[in-house]
């Protein structure tokens, strides 16, 4: 390393400075207040698990995202966590394997990969969220998403959208309805992913080119992907039970998201099952995050347990809340200062600034006030 490179970060990682340090504790409190609020217990992971650990507990991890490297005291391969919830997953199945469920917990934390995500460079990132062991019907997934709405308008966030999705769609209708041959499946999911209805066709799968256009504002999205499934040629009914189940879901958060449809998404699903959604606010390029309805993996990886879940990015959000915040409350402590009189003004809300010297400038050090004979002087 050359001598002026010895403080580069790395590509994708950066510090936060004072500000928006700030903002994140902000934000990270304000989730965390919803989250306790309805008895979502937290728990804390480490940054480093063995890759076994991290692999094995849910279907579809993407251990090639992970940063991994041998352990020199066991020799086994350990990795850097890339997502928190699969942690949470082996903690509901090891040290509280025997709490009564439904299991509520809660986390957040910095989570790394070893490349970003397409457009976005970072690798590193935070994630909070929320996991609800031990259920997947409707009444957890509508709890699931109302919370997450909740979350992130106390975070900050106006304009809240939610995208609903049915993850293993190709998996359900090829099953039966719509028979595939194997090796065409995963071409299939493909090409409803991309949106490619010539792919879709050239794939083998022309009779799902109907979901192509069960997408947009829910309602009507919802009563297209109904016209489908009754087909007796197409869907066969065999998703009347899922479409029941999103619209009971949409009730419930009515009103409180922009709510949208795309049956057919599958890209950041890796490994919820039957439901998922995308959530999105105002201002905001991109996704703030995901969730849906999953299996946890038990020791032999059988005998799964139904989880529901979401998980928050919310970087850009910070950022937004970092740059709108207001002049912060900085009083200047002059030496020989009264401290008693001091404690009472941070009790009221000031943050306070004591001089170590005379030669101490209160502009300089950010404050906007000066204490005076008991009282905040403005400078």
């Amino acid at each position: 390393m050359q001598e002026n490179d010895r403080d580069l970060l790395p590509e994708g990682l950066g510090d936060r400075l004072v500000q928006q340090a700030w903002a994140s504790q902000t934000v990270r409190r304000a989730a965390h207040d919803v989250l306790a609020s309805h008895g979502y217990a937290r728990v804390e992971t480490p940054v480093l698990e063995f890759e076994k650990a991290l692999a094995s507990r849910m279907a579809g991890v993407q251990v090639r995202r992970m940063f991994r490297f041998v352990d020199p005291v066991s020799m086994r391969m350990l990795a850097l966590r890339s997502d928190i919830t699969a942690q949470v997953a082996r903690i509901a199945a090891t040290g509280l394997a025997e709490a009564a469920r439904p299991l509520r917990l809660s986390y957040s934390g910095q989570v790394v990969t070893i490349k970003g995500d397409g457009l976005d460079p970072a690798r590193e990132r935070l994630q909070l969220g929320a996991e609800l062991v031990g259920a997947d019907s409707t009444e957890a997934v509508a709890e699931i998403v109302e919370l997450a709405i909740e979350t992130l308008r106390a975070a900050g966030a106006t304009g809240v959208s939610v995208d609903f999705t049915l993850p293993d769609l190709v998996d359900t209708l090829s099953a039966g309805a719509l028979p595939l041959p194997a090796q065409n499946i995963e071409a299939v999911r493909q090409m409803l992913d991309a949106k490619d209805a010539g792919g879709l066709v050239d794939a083998g799968g022309g009779a799902y080119l109907p979901l192509l256009y069960a997408v947009g504002p829910f309602d009507s999205a919802i009563e297209r992907l109904a016209a489908f499934d009754a087909n007796g040629a197409q869907g066969g009914g065999v998703l009347s039970g899922r479409i029941a189940a999103l619209k009971a879901i949409a009730a419930r958060v009515g009103g409180k998201a922009r709510l949208t449809l795309d049956p057919s998404e599958r890209h950041g699903f890796e490994y919820q099952s039957w439901f998922g959604f995308t959530i999105y606010a105002d201002g905001i390029p991109g996704s703030m995050g995901r969730g849906g309805t999953y299996a946890i993996l038990g020791q032999t990886g059988r005998n799964p347990e139904p989880a529901t879940g979401f998980s928050l990015y919310p970087d850009p959000l910070i950022e937004m809340v970092a740059a709108a915040s207001g002049e912060e409350r900085r009083l200047f402590l002059p030496l020989g200062h009264d401290r008693d009189v001091a404690a009472r003004q941070r009790a009221i809300g000031w943050s306070t600034v004591a001089a170590l010297s005379d030669a101490d400038d209160a502009r300089a050090l950010g404050c906007t006030y000066r204490l005076e004979n008991g009282e905040a002087v403005a400078l």
